[in-house]
């Protein structure tokens, strides 16, 4: 069951067209063409790791949490079709209605433990933002992705600004620092499918709602 601070993460069509400063333009002109790009693979070396991402951008509006649980089963070498994730979460065009409808799909696919994780707050404290960075550290050394439900805006480590306020999922693929800063596959645009931002905007970008971790 979905939890009331675990709701809905995409817009509606006309929620979008509405959204000042939301996901419109970038998100629905990247949707035409999925594109595929690769994540460089590295071993655990001076506080970092990344893995490797078969990245697909979402084909439309409201499958960014499919999309999202897609392109993070893909660095264990599965490729699973973006409508049979949209049937499984129980997607409709107003979105994947929370974390706790992906945490299911995960341990499904992947055969492995993932459980959810909420941050409840409207803004993350120092132990949350600790936990999740070891969660996302220990998952990605288990050579898994964490996924996100994230809502707003948040700016990434190269100060370029990313706006979600009707809500989205992302993929957390990697880490540097020892985990303070983290690797973003986003699937609502091809031409900013990978950035990286701090633990700490991630854990604000996630407040009130959760993401799935081993």
């Amino acid at each position: 069951m979905a939890t009331t601070l675990l709701r809905k993460t995409v817009l509606t069509a006309a929620g979008i067209a509405a959204t000042t400063g939301g996901i419109a333009a970038p998100a629905i002109a990247a949707h035409a063409t999925p594109a595929h790009t690769t994540t460089v693979v590295a071993d655990r070396k001076n506080g970092e790791r990344e893995l490797h991402v078969r990245y697909e951008a979402q084909p439309n509006f409201y499958y960014c949490g499919p999309a999202a649980a897609r392109n993070a089963i893909s660095v264990l070498g599965k490729n699973i079709d973006v409508d049979t994730m949209a049937k499984e979460m129980g997607t409709t065009e107003n979105g994947t209605n929370s974390i706790n409808d992906i945490t299911p799909v995960l341990n499904k696919e992947t055969g492995k433990t993932y459980r959810s994780v909420e941050i409840k707050t409207p803004k993350a404290d120092d132990k949350q933002t600790d936990t999740l960075r070891t969660d996302i550290v220990r998952t990605v050394d288990d050579g898994r992705a964490v996924v996100a439900n994230i809502a707003g805006t948040t700016t990434d480590t190269d100060g370029n600004p990313h706006a979600f306020e009707g809500g989205h999922y992302i993929s957390i693929v990697g880490y540097q620092n020892n985990g303070h800063t983290v690797t973003i596959a986003d699937s609502a645009n091809p031409n900013t499918a990978s950035y990286h931002i701090t633990v700490d905007h991630l854990a604000d970008w996630i407040a009130t709602r959760g993401y799935s971790t081993s």
